[in-house]
């Protein structure tokens, strides 16, 4: 095997490890925290929320620190340093006793995570041009399959193995990812000739790109995306348990409900994308919002869980036509050679709704049931479809497809 393809297998190991392991917990969290002493069911919403949305934050302020340390040193060994820093971590949660610990330990975990974005680095600048689409969607994929596996593996294995076991179990696999990464990765890194490149700022560059008004418009698109989906979030299983009962493989479910929209999504982006190049990203951007919008309401009205589960399923097809459909988008208006800086922003607007969303979902527990935040969340994705109508669909020229 050429060295490329060694380094793709282990990375791709490597992104579904890291990211299946930062989404694991989501299910059981908020059963996690009442083990823990809290009972409160506001107090545990708010709390999970907090917990969940603590590794956003830091990892947020912490990329770019990490980014620039990559361009200086090289990317393996930013890769090292965040897998073996997040398997310590991750086992170290196995031992908390209070929510504060645990979320102490998640902002610790986002302050050394990079994992992902080394990944892509490292393989962008170690394979072959004429491989590089099969490289970088490959390696795309492992981290999306960690994150629809993630919730689905933690709610199975916190009914077979218990909570804590669940964090000792994910801290060896993340161990095991990265010491196969420092074994079989390999890098060519001309440190000298990183250092000569000119830096940039950032103000600058999002000065210059906010000059393109489409861009913008799909920031804050992405950014009221992940908003809307994420607030529920901390409120998932509690809800899934008013509707399933206590008891009788509670976590599955709640694990199940959380990753169908993966599932769906899966099948759904190739059949999306290939309709997108016929009527047009935008369209199909527009129509995948309403559709989205209108799959909240029927979780709202649900009464058993299989309807629950079906809502979810529907909002995962849905899905599969909006960040895909953006991140086209974005390419599409940004000016050459400002690609990368266009992506970053919008993953820091991505990043901002994946902090905000359980935040305020979890503290306004106490006066807006989960059923007022998918009615929420279905009208943030209405508007948004407007939004998108007057910025970019009336903005295409007359024919336009």
């Amino acid at each position: 095997m050429a060295r490329w393809q060694i380094n793709l297998i282990v990375l791709w190991f490597g992104q579904f490890m890291v990211l299946g392991g930062m989404t694991m917990i989501i299910p059981f969290l908020p059963l996690y925290i009442r083990e823990m002493g809290i009972t409160e069911e506001h107090a545990v919403a708010t709390w999970a929320g907090l917990i969940f949305a603590g590794n956003f934050v830091t990892s947020f302020l912490a990329q770019p620190i990490w980014g620039n340390l990559a361009d200086r040193y090289g990317r393996k060994m930013m890769l090292l340093r965040s897998g073996f820093g997040m398997s310590a971590v991750m086992v170290l949660m196995g031992f908390a006793t209070h929510p504060w610990q645990l979320l102490l330990l998640r902002m610790l975990n986002g302050t050394i995570s990079g994992y992902a974005p080394a990944a892509v680095a490292l393989m962008s600048s170690n394979t072959p041009k004429e491989k590089m689409g099969f490289a970088m969607g490959t390696l795309q994929s492992g981290a999306v399959a960690g994150t629809i596996m993630g919730p689905f593996l933690g709610g199975l294995l916190a009914d077979a193995i218990g909570f804590r076991n669940i964090f000792y179990v994910t801290g060896a696999l993340l161990f095991t990812a990265s010491f196969l990464s420092m074994l079989l990765v390999r890098e060519k890194f001309d440190k000298a000739e990183q250092s000569a490149k000119p830096k940039i700022s950032i103000v600058q560059s999002f000065k210059q790109l906010s000059q393109v008004p489409q861009l913008p418009s799909l920031y804050a698109v992405t950014f009221l995306i992940q908003f809307s989906m994420l607030c529920t979030m901390p409120l998932m299983p509690l809800f899934v348990e008013k509707l399933h009962g206590p008891g009788g493989n509670l976590a599955f479910y709640a694990g199940l409900v959380s990753s169908v929209t993966g599932f769906s999504n899966m099948i759904a982006s190739p059949l999306l994308g290939r309709l997108a190049d016929r009527i047009g990203h935008e369209r199909i951007l527009m129509i995948s919002l309403i559709g989205a919008s209108a799959a909240f309401i029927p979780q709202a009205l649900a009464q058993k869980v299989w309807q629950l589960l079906a809502a979810r399923f529907l909002l995962g097809i849905f899905m599969g036509g909006l960040l895909p459909t953006v991140n086209a988008l974005i390419r599409k208006h940004t000016p050459g050679g400002m690609e990368s800086r266009s992506y970053s922003f919008n993953s820091s607007a991505l990043s901002l709704g994946n902090m905000s969303g359980p935040v305020i979902g979890g503290a306004t527990s106490s006066f807006v049931p989960i059923q007022g935040l998918f009615a929420v969340a279905s009208g943030l994705l209405l508007f948004n479809s407007l939004w998108v109508r007057r910025t970019l669909v009336r903005k295409l020229p007359s024919g336009a497809e």
